[in-house]
Formats: C-alpha cells, sequence, structure tokens
C-alpha cells in the first residue's frame, strides 16, 4: 500500500484506492471490511495473571530466601521464617502489580479510536461505528471530532487539528489540501489526517488510505507490543550479589564442617554450627530494606514532583547517564513570549517571562515607557485588539486563554498597562476576517473616533503586498524599497534568533464603512511594525541543566519543532556542544551509522513517530543508561524502551503515562534533575546497607570459623546469632536505608551501568570491616573463655557483636565523610532504632527468663569494657580513615577496573 499519500492528488488518491468523492458503495465497503479487517489497534496476547505473579519467584535472591526459610524452619525459628515469607509474598505481589501497570499502556491506546464516524456511502451521508471504516471510504469531520482513521484531506475549511497526542506538540496544526512532497516528515504533512487525533476547529472531507495497525498510532501500537522492559541496574546488580552470597555460604558451610570434623567435634554439632553460619551469612534483611528504601525515595520524589510508577525505577535515574528531553514544555514553559519589538525604525526588547504580565521595555538599555511612545502604544493596541485570546484573572495571573500566539500579544499589552476589555469598550469590534492558514493574516474592524479603523496582524510576506505606508519618526511616510528591505531584514534578524515573527499593521475608513473585506485593506495598509515571539527557556531549566553538566550527565533534546528554534533553546538553556540532527536526516541513517553518530549531537529537531525509539536505542547501544521524556502516543514506545520513561502528568496522555515509569507533576525539567539526585542518593543508601548486611554476616561467619578451627568452640549459640541477626539487621538496616542526602549526590560523576551495588572498593572495606569484627570477637571470646566460664566468655562475645555492629552502622552512612561531619543525629531513625535495641540487649543479658533462653549471664563493668573495644576501635580506625584517605575504598565505585571515567 503507498505509504506517501501526502504527496499524491485527491484525484490520483481516489484512483488508486477505486473510491469517488461520493464514496464508496455499501456492497464494496462491506467486502473492503471482510477483507481488510476492522479498524481498530490490536493488544497482544495477554500472560495470565496466575503465570504473571508465579513468574516473580524466578530470582535468585528469592532462591536465598526460600534456602533461609528452610533453614530457620530448621532451627524453629518459625517467627522469623514467618517474616520472611511475608516479605517474599510482599516482593511477588509489587512485581506484579508493576507488569499489569505495563500492560495498561497497550489499553490507553486502544481507547484513542473513535467510537463512531460519519461517512459518505453511495453519496448519502450516515454514521457507522468507527471500527467498520475501511480504505477508501470518505468521512466528515468538524470541530470536536476524533480522526477514525489516517486520511487525506479532500476539502478543508478553517480546519485545526490537535496532534498532540501524536507528536507531542501542543500547538493545533493548520491543515490544508494542497499536494506536498514525498520527503515531507509526518509533522509537516498538513494535508493529511491522522487516527487518534482531534479537530479544534473548521470542517474537512477526507478519503481514508490506512486504518487499525497501518496507520501511524498502529504502528506505535505495533511498537509498543515488539519492545522489550530490560532489567534495571538495581535488578541486575541484586541478582548478581544473590548468586554471590549462595556460593559463599555454601562454600562457609563446607569450609565450616570440614574444621568442625577436624577438630573431632560431633557431627550433629557440626551440622548445626554449619546452618548457624549460613543463617548469619544470609542477608534476608536486604529485600525488605531495599523495598523500605525505595518506597521512602518514591515519597521522597513526590514531594519533588515526580511520581514513581515502578519501585526499582526510583535508583535507575541515579545511574541515568542520558536525559533525551523535550523541548515545549519542559525546557520551555510551553508560554509564548512577545521578546522583541521593532517599530519605527528601532528595536524594543521585552523583559518578564511567560504569561505573567509584568515587564519593562527597553530601547538602548534604557527603559522605555509605551505611554510615551505613540507607534509602539499602537502597536501593542492593535496586537491586544486583532486578537481573540483572553488574559484570565484581570491581569493578577498567568493564564491565557485561547491561542498561544494572540496570548502573548494579550500579555504584552497588560505589561504596558494596556488591559484588553478595556480596550474593546474603547474600540468596540464591528466586523472581522478570521485567520486561516491560506490567507495568512488575521483582519477585525472597529470604531474609533466616529471613523473606522482596521487592525491586522500576519506574516510579514503578506502585509508588505498589503502595505503602502510605513510609521517613520512617529508620523506616516511612504512604503519605499528600503524601507521595506528594513522591516525584511528586521524579520530575518529575529527568526534567526528563533522567534516567531508577526507583522502589526492599521487602516483608516470612514464612518461609513461597516464590513471588512480583503479588497479593503489591499494596498491601503500602514505597516506598524514587527513582533517577535518565542516559547522561553525556563530559569529553573538552566540551572538543571548546569547541574546535569556537573553530574557527568549528557543532555540531548528530541523536539518536534523545527531546527533553527531548536537550536537557538539549546543555546540558551547552555546545552553540550554538539550537531543538530533533523527528523529527514535521522531517516536516512541506518541504525549502525545512527549508533556512530548519536554521540555527536545534541539535538534532534522535526522528529517523527518512532524516531525516539531508534534515538533510545542507538544510545543504549553504546552503554549509555537513557531517561527519556516524552508526553504523547508518539513517546510511548521510546518511553517503554529507555532505561527509564519519564512522561509529563500536565500534558502527557494516558499512553504516555502508562508507559512511563515517573510522571512529572509540573512537567518541568528541574523536577527530573532532581529525581537525579534522589536517585543517587538512594542508591548509595543501599550500597551503605549492602556493606552492613554483608560485613556483619561475614564477619559472624568468619568469626564462628575461626573460633571453631583454633579454640573448638562457637563463640555464639545459634539463637544468639537470629537475636544478633534482629537487633542489628532489621532494626538497623531499615533505618540505615533512609541516611538523608549528603548534597554531594550531582558532585559525582554517573554510575556506569556494569557498577553494581557491590564493587572493588566497598568489597576491601567490607574485607577490612569483617575481619576486624572477626578478629576483635576471637581476641574478645579467647580472652574470656580462658578466664571465665563458657557463658561468660560467649555473653561477652555476644555483646561484642552487637556493639560492634551498632557502631559500623554509623560508619556505614558514608564511606567517605565522618558522622560528625553528616551530623551524629541527623540520620534520627538510626539514633532512634540503636536506642531502641539498647534496652532489648540489656533484657537478654541481665532479665533472668530471658538469661535462661539465651543461656547468657550478668556482665560487670570489665567484662563490658572487653565487649565494647572492638567495636570502639573500629569506629576510630574507620573516622580517622575517613579524615585522612577519604577515598580509600572508592575504587571502581563508578567505573569498572580498566575503564576510564
Amino acid at each position: 500500500m503507498n505509504g506517501n499519500w501526502h504527496s499524491l492528488s485527491v484525484d490520483e488518491i481516489l484512483r488508486q484506492l477505486s473510491s469517488s468523492r461520493e464514496g464508496l458503495s455499501a456492497p464494496e465497503a462491506a467486502k473492503r471490511l471482510a477483507d481488510q479487517g476492522q479498524n481498530r489497534l490490536v493488544g497482544k496476547k495477554r500472560v495470565p495473571p496466575i503465570v504473571m505473579f508465579l513468574r516473580q519467584f524466578l530470582n535468585p535472591l528469592i532462591y536465598v530466601l526460600i534456602a533461609a526459610v528452610i533453614i530457620k524452619a530448621i532451627l524453629k525459628s518459625l517467627l522469623d521464617a514467618g517474616v520472611i515469607v511475608a516479605v517474599l509474598l510482599l516482593m511477588a505481589v509489587i512485581g506484579f502489580v508493576q507488569e499489569t501497570r505495563a500492560e495498561k499502556a497497550m489499553e490507553a491506546l486502544l481507547q484513542l479510536a473513535a467510537p463512531k464516524a460519519k461517512v459518505r456511502r453511495g453519496g448519502r451521508v450516515q454514521t457507522i461505528p468507527a471500527e467498520e471504516i475501511v480504505t477508501g471510504d470518505v468521512i466528515l469531520l468538524e470541530a470536536g471530532d476524533k480522526v477514525p482513521a489516517d486520511a487525506r484531506l479532500m476539502e478543508a475549511s478553517s480546519l485545526k487539528v490537535g496532534e498532540a497526542p501524536l507528536t507531542g506538540e501542543s500547538m493545533p496544526v493548520d491543515k490544508h489540501t494542497e499536494t506536498l512532497s514525498e520527503e515531507t516528515p509526518v509533522a509537516d504533512r498538513k494535508n493529511m489526517l491522522f487516527m487518534g487525533t482531534a479537530v479544534n476547529s473548521g470542517r474537512a472531507t477526507a478519503v481514508v488510505v490506512a486504518t487499525g495497525m497501518n496507520t501511524e498510532i498502529g504502528r506505535i501500537a505495533s511498537a509498543i507490543r515488539e519492545t522489550k522492559t530490560q532489567k534495571t541496574p538495581l535488578q541486575q546488580s541484586i541478582s548478581r550479589l544473590s548468586r554471590y552470597v549462595l556460593v559463599l555460604v555454601l562454600g562457609a558451610c563446607a569450609v565450616l564442617f570440614i574444621a568442625g570434623l577436624l577438630e573431632g567435634l560431633p557431627v550433629e554439632d557440626v551440622f548445626l554450627l554449619a546452618v548457624t553460619a549460613a543463617v548469619s551469612a544470609i542477608p534476608e534483611g536486604l529485600p525488605a530494606t531495599v523495598t523500605v528504601t525505595l518506597a521512602v525515595g518514591m515519597k521522597e520524589m513526590a514531594q519533588r514532583n515526580a511520581i514513581i510508577r515502578r519501585l526499582v525505577a526510583v535508583e535507575t535515574l541515579g545511574a541515568a547517564t542520558v536525559i533525551c528531553s523535550d523541548k515545549t514544555g519542559t525546557l520551555t514553559l510551553n508560554q509564548m513570549t512577545v521578546r522583541r519589538i521593532y517599530v519605527d525604525g528601532h528595536w524594543v526588547e521585552v523583559t518578564g517571562e511567560g504569561y505573567q504580565p509584568q515587564g519593562q521595555f527597553l530601547r538602548d538599555g534604557k527603559v522605555l515607557s509605551p505611554d510615551e511612545d505613540g507607534p509602539l502604544a499602537l502597536l501593542l493596541r492593535i496586537g491586544a485588539l486583532c486578537n481573540d485570546a483572553l488574559l484570565a484573572g484581570e491581569m493578577q495571573c498567568c493564564d491565557v486563554i485561547g491561542d498561544p500566539t494572540e496570548g502573548a500579544l494579550v500579555v504584552v499589552a497588560a505589561k504596558a498597562g494596556l488591559d484588553k476589555e478595556r480596550l474593546q469598550l474603547a474600540y468596540p469590534r464591528v466586523d472581522e476576517i478570521p485567520f486561516q492558514s491560506e490567507k495568512q493574516y488575521m483582519a477585525t474592524l472597529h470604531t474609533r473616533n466616529g471613523g473606522r479603523v482596521a487592525y491586522v496582524k500576519g506574516s510579514l510576506e503578506r502585509l508588505l503586498s498589503f502595505s503602502a505606508a510605513v510609521i517613520k519618526d512617529g508620523a506616516l511616510a511612504p512604503l519605499t524599497a528600503v524601507e521595506s528591505q528594513a522591516l525584511v531584514d528586521a524579520g530575518e534578524a529575529m527568526a534567526r534568533d528563533a522567534m516567531r515573527v508577526l507583522a502589526i499593521g492599521c487602516a483608516e475608513f470612514p464612518a461609513e464603512h461597516l464590513a471588512l473585506k480583503e479588497e479593503d485593506i489591499r494596498g491601503h495598509l500602514t505597516l506598524v511594525g514587527l513582533v517577535g515571539m518565542a516559547d522561553p527557556p525556563r530559569e529553573e531549566a538552566r540551572v538543571a541543566v548546569g547541574q546535569c553538566r556537573e553530574a557527568g550527565i549528557r543532555v540531548v533534546m528530541a523536539t518536534g519543532d523545527n531546527k533553527v528554534t531548536a537550536e537557538s533553546v539549546a543555546r540558551q538553556l547552555e546545552l553540550p556542544p554538539g550537531r543538530a540532527v533533523t527528523g529527514a536526516e535521522l531517516q536516512q541513517m541506518t541504525d549502525d551509522e545512527l549508533r556512530q553518530e548519536v554521540k555527536g549531537v545534541s539535538v534532534f529537531a522535526r522528529i517523527e513517530p518512532l524516531h525516539k525509539l531508534r534515538i533510545v536505542n542507538a544510545f543504549k547501544s553504546q552503554g549509555e543508561v537513557v531517561a527519556m521524556t516524552g508526553d504523547g502516543v508518539n513517546d510511548a514506545p521510546a518511553l517503554k524502551a529507555s532505561s527509564i520513561g519519564v512522561a509529563m502528568g500536565i500534558t502527557g496522555t494516558d499512553v504516555a503515562k502508562e508507559a512511563s515509569d515517573m510522571v512529572l507533576a509540573d512537567d518541568n525539567f528541574a523536577s527530573v534533575v532532581a529525581a537525579v539526585e534522589e536517585g543517587r542518593a538512594i542508591f548509595n543508601r543501599l550500597r551503605n546497607v549492602t556493606l552492613f548486611l554483608l560485613t556483619t554476616g561475614l564477619g559472624e561467619l568468619v568469626a564462628l570459623i575461626l573460633c571453631v578451627s583454633v579454640l573448638g568452640l562457637a563463640p555464639l549459640l545459634p539463637l544468639q546469632i537470629i537475636w544478633v541477626n534482629l537487633v542489628t539487621g532489621v532494626i538497623v538496616a531499615v533505618p540505615l536505608g533512609m541516611e538523608p542526602k549528603t548534597g554531594y549526590e550531582l558532585k559525582q560523576p554517573p554510575r556506569h551501568p556494569r557498577v553494581g551495588l557491590v564493587y572493588p572498593g566497598l568489597l576491601l572495606r567490607l574485607a577490612f570491616l569483617a575481619l576486624m569484627l572477626s578478629i576483635g570477637v576471637f581476641l574478645a571470646f579467647n580472652w574470656a573463655q580462658s578466664r571465665s566460664g563458657l557463658d561468660e566468655a560467649r555473653t561477652i562475645a555476644f555483646c561484642a557483636v552487637i556493639v560492634f555492629e551498632w557502631l559500623v552502622a554509623f560508619n556505614a552512612r558514608s564511606d567517605e565523610f565522618t558522622i560528625f561531619r553528616l551530623g551524629i543525629f541527623h540520620n534520627v531513625w538510626l539514633v532512634r532504632a540503636v536506642l531502641l535495641a539498647i534496652p532489648l540487649q540489656m533484657a537478654v543479658v541481665y532479665a533472668p527468663p530471658l538469661q535462661a533462653a539465651f543461656k547468657t549471664v550478668a556482665l560487670g563493668i570489665d567484662e563490658w569494657g572487653m565487649a565494647l573495644l572492638p567495636g570502639v576501635c573500629i569506629f576510630v580506625l574507620e573516622t580517622s580513615r575517613k579524615l585522612v584517605f577519604p577515598r580509600a575504598f572508592s575504587l571502581g565505585k563508578w567505573q569498572p577496573l580498566g575503564k576510564k571515567a
């Protein structure tokens, strides 16, 4: 089927489709419906819910936890086993809900199809279900209708179509019936209508050229179906860690079993010790801590206008190396603003941003009062009256009702103190010539001083052709070739700065002139001046781009706007240097060529649907972690394929939101960067928790092996080990995962995707701390058992382990900063957890019922001094190390070994 319908004449299309302007006959339509199938989008076959739920258990970490449940059951620790089972079910439910949400992207897309449509069949207009439309059908549309299929326009009257669901651009598109060149990109095919878009104003008749999955939206639906969601860096890290822990536990159990047999211990006791070692080594608190840490991160992000839809996506932004962002409304305000005026041969700069009616007029750097400048005041008055937009809130708010371009003219008039409502009372509108894209101007007729005046705005080319005079030195003067060229030069200067240029003019008429026609103004117009407007960059976006640069994150703009405008905004935002590539240029590239080119591109302009998907895949093929923003239906495949998809909460379509991992409540690029900061902080917290849990587990494991191998005795009993895991693992690990941000998150380079939770420097630190723990416990236990009974020695070792691990928790808050720099009480949750754990431990040591259960004895001051010594020593050593060598354990923290940052 021909895909270049925009480049063919209507008669040629009708011939190719064997149709006519009267439409298809009923029998022919029925035959085509049977051949082509219904005009609807097809979703992929859904996985049964029970299969989706059971699939959540196919994970190495889950295997480790199941092993932990079995071990706990062997030790008759049913409460612990129950907690782990609850964690397993919680993780499965969360994963199930996330997968279910992902499937809703297709369901939302299916809702875009119009339920009913008007068609002309056999010369008669009738309303039919949109699903029954076939190629060759002639459809009739008016304001408010949803376009039921892709169609080529046959007739159009003042037709404007909102294509934001497809292209992501908020401005309605003026449509016409003229034939276009074959290379015209989708966003510029103004003689075409696309399924899922809506008619804003006007009327149209069109012939259907594609239905169902063959439409532009159908192609996007196919891309969503085919896009596979990859594991996030966190999922990959936990999977790797789980495998390592599983191997470590099995190896340690074997070592301990052999050591026990060599020492001549009974087989039953050795087995129990091996099982105890396994209990101490398995970080069963990690999944719960990860879940809580991510959940807290979700809450913090929501407070910064970033709403997380998938829990594991919280940390992915922290690893982002590239952010591909839309321009309109994300990097810019999506509020057209008059920036420059050319009037009476002079330039006037206008300050103020967006729709706020506050700002100044500057000529040669000096403040200018429009009241004292007749030509400027006239231009502003014309702009406000030849206009159908309104400024909401009577100049007190910052919202515009109507077309954004017209709104910009109302706002700039308001900055000069000209209220549109008062102007309308003083200069009542008598007649008008509404704007049409073919005419390229709008004109209104007003009463003024007993006479009539026509106010006109439109393209410079059209108004120059209408003009006979110009304002010069405050008075009317003939429009000479020199004056015309000056106006053209001024317009081109503003266009080079990516401004939309409008010419402003007027014409006088006698009082009896009651109607306005084009011939009345042609050749009689006075060209007053030019207005240049643009959608200004968000100030906070400019700051955020700078933060990204400092954080080692590359920002790339991907927009449907033209290349000149995109490059201008990129310069104002100070995006990284790089060339701009248009959608047409991208279309000519192979995937391999794009993969090579993408490194040097900062701006993608005039992007068509599905181009963003290719851009995302090109970046990902280079090993980048890509965050992609989007709001239209066309963005859905790229949002789903990116490392983290970011949808707009205000302007975003349901399809984009359902395909995304995160939704921005304020559509602001700065919120993406805030989420990056939170993501990095969250990953740091998870690393801290991982270090703590592995240090405690490994330290206990090595202490057991060391004591059994050298002394032939276990320093801890199974129940004591379970208690240690409770008062240090569960109680302390979760608060450690709630550590506040340090403020240095965006001053560090991005983490390479291959660098997970555990990296070489962390392993070195882990080995150092675990070794200190095991040696400290061994020395304390050996000292005690040589001077007192076994129960007292085990009680000292028991308390030594717990105190050591409490102090390690405070040191684990950062690998670079001391707790004095972080603030001893800054993590209030950790302080509360330790304060809660202290009386619990005292009860186990001093309460007689618990003494009997845990085989402990009351300790005196000397014994407590020995129990405190290992923990205090390591605390002093670590604090000193952070002061002298803060990055001693940063090896491989951000980049894999052997790879340059």
